[in-house]
């Protein structure tokens, strides 16, 4: 079975990533107080999104 799928569906996720965590380290140079705890939630953001990928059960294709 042939999945297509479209630019933003492949793109999308690692895009939203990359802006976030460029918006993390950015903060983090300039900022203080409050910046700093920005920081720190944008940096996480992508180690909670692979923990939340390792801990999913895989899904089996049915063909």
């Amino acid at each position: 079975m042939n999945v297509t799928r479209t630019t933003g569906e492949i793109w999308g996720m690692p895009l939203i990533l990359a802006v976030v965590t460029t918006f993390g380290l950015i903060s983090a140079l300039l900022g203080d107080d409050m910046w700093d705890r920005l920081s720190w939630l944008a940096l996480a953001a992508p180690l909670i999104v692979i923990g939340w990928h390792f801990t999913r059960r895989p899904t089996s294709c049915r063909n």
